[in-house]
């Protein structure tokens, strides 16, 4: 159970990592206004990690009995 967790917050690392960077690479390519298609896809791959981001939360928060 502790090496699944850890394999999880370790990929959790790993997309928030991505998720930023291509915050970074967004906002240089809108600002100098190339390549449409590419910013498009770009966005379209930030949208997909944040998704799998809050799945990846999801799984790590313990389920609450009430």
């Amino acid at each position: 159970m502790l090496a699944e967790r850890d394999s999880l917050l370790r990929r959790l690392h790993e997309l928030r990592s991505e998720h930023r960077d291509l915050d970074t690479v967004i906002a240089r390519l809108e600002d100098s206004r190339h390549d449409q298609l590419q910013l498009q896809r770009l966005k379209k791959r930030k949208l997909k990690l944040k998704d799998e981001i809050a799945w990846l939360e999801s799984r790590l928060v313990p389920d609450i009995i009430a």
